[in-house]
């Protein structure tokens, strides 16, 4: 008997806006638009300010939170382009999550360039957006932004997606995701790639996690995570190690969040020894960007703690260093007396500034002059000993 082939079941009935947020949000603010066209109003839209005047740290929250200034932006012949792209992309989210489908950020500036010739209605959103055509992608990116900032939604909830690395994952995880061709559930096994690791896909939202794993290992760099995934680290460890690749990307924020409120897991960061590991890619894991407080709660992980590199096991350790840079020492200054994240925390003044005293910086791999394997034999079990003494 020759075999059936699966075929993937389309669904034609209207998508359930109670049960979708961001679609029952541009909905609303598409209504809302027309409303006052209709009543003869000049419409408008508001959109919060996302600059650092207007943030601040919510500690109950553990996350950068946006305040309540507001840009409202209202048709005139100055704002008229601006307001036609903006209610275009509207429309064109719309589409993608009534479709189920995506597209990357350059894909949207694209998108306005298509061929005037198609049929706007009920396309793919691919006829051009004559004199509301972007310029350059800034534009584009900027009023993406825009339009998440006045949904109150993620960006990836709208349908879009950076096209960038968003890490990698090895370790006692069974990740559950969905085969686009058929809709089931697949068991993807990060035990299960050998020398290789699993990818975290930009589209996180829907994934669910299988693990008996005791804790998520966060690292910056690729070199450091082909050790621990290398020599199985995350066997001996019980473990999930996740490569960041420097400053972590929304996706891979997510991710992490997701597994570590869905599975309970504590998640310990290990970065460079400088201002900007602790300044940038630690605090932009943990509480969010200031530029993008409007949707931090989604990516930030407040349970996140550094396990290191620490200016103190600079000396505990015995560690090779590199001068502080003048920038380096900038950033520093500049994040004791600005970041409100810096700020609420003693622990991260006090590590700063003694950075500063001793005017060093330390990378990672420092601890291959104490052996190859020093790093997992000795460092990262003695700091797993004390939770409590890392940096929050």
């Amino acid at each position: 008997m020759a075999k059936k082939t699966a075929t993937k079941k389309v669904s034609t009935s209207r998508p359930d806006l109670n049960r979708n947020p961001a679609l029952k949000k541009l909905v609303e603010l598409g209504v809302s638009i027309h409303q006052e066209v209709k009543n003869g109003r000049r419409p408008h839209v508001s959109v919060p300010i996302r600059s650092l005047n207007n943030v601040s740290f919510a500690p109950r929250k553990g996350h950068f939170v946006i305040g309540d200034k507001k840009s409202h932006r209202t048709l005139s012949y100055q704002t008229v382009k601006t307001f036609a792209q903006t209610v275009r992309l509207m429309a064109f989210a719309k589409h993608l999550i009534q479709s189920d489908d995506f597209a990357s950020k350059r894909e949207v500036y694209y998108t306005s360039k298509g061929s005037n010739k198609r049929s706007v209605a009920g396309d793919s959103g691919q006829a051009g957006w004559g004199a509301a055509g972007f310029n350059d992608q800034t534009e584009s990116d900027a009023i993406m932004d825009d339009i998440e900032a006045m949904a109150d939604v993620n960006r990836e909830q709208l349908g879009f997606i950076p096209a960038e690395q968003n890490g990698s994952v090895a370790g006692e995880l069974v990740v559950v995701d969905v085969d686009p061709a058929t809709g089931k559930p697949i068991n993807i096994d990060c035990t299960a790639f050998g020398r290789g690791s699993y990818s975290i896909p930009s589209r996180v939202e829907g994934l669910k996690f299988k693990t008996k794993a005791e804790f998520v290992l966060v690292v910056e760099t690729a070199a450091l995570f082909e050790r621990l995934n290398g020599h199985a680290y995350w066997k001996k460890g019980n473990c999930i190690v996740i490569a960041m690749g420097g400053v972590p990307s929304r996706a891979n924020r997510r991710f992490v969040r997701m597994l570590s409120d869905e599975c309970d897991l504590p998640v310990y960061v290990f970065t460079d020894g400088d201002p900007y590991g602790y300044c940038n890619i630690y605090r932009t894991m943990k509480v969010g960007s200031g530029n993008a407080a409007q949707v931090n709660e989604y990516f930030c992980v407040p349970r996140a703690k550094l396990i290191g590199v620490t200016p103190q096991d600079i000396i505990d350790y015995d560690l090779p260093t590199h001068p502080l840079e003048e920038k380096d020492k900038k950033r520093a200054l500049d994040a004791i007396k600005n970041d409100p994240f810096i700020q609420h925390h003693k622990e991260w003044i006090n590590a700063l500034r003694q950075m500063i005293e001793m005017g060093v910086r330390v990378e990672q791999q420092a601890f291959a002059a104490r052996g190859l394997n020093y790093v997992l034999d000795t460092y990262l079990p003695e700091k797993l000993k004390k939770p409590k003494s890392m940096l929050p």
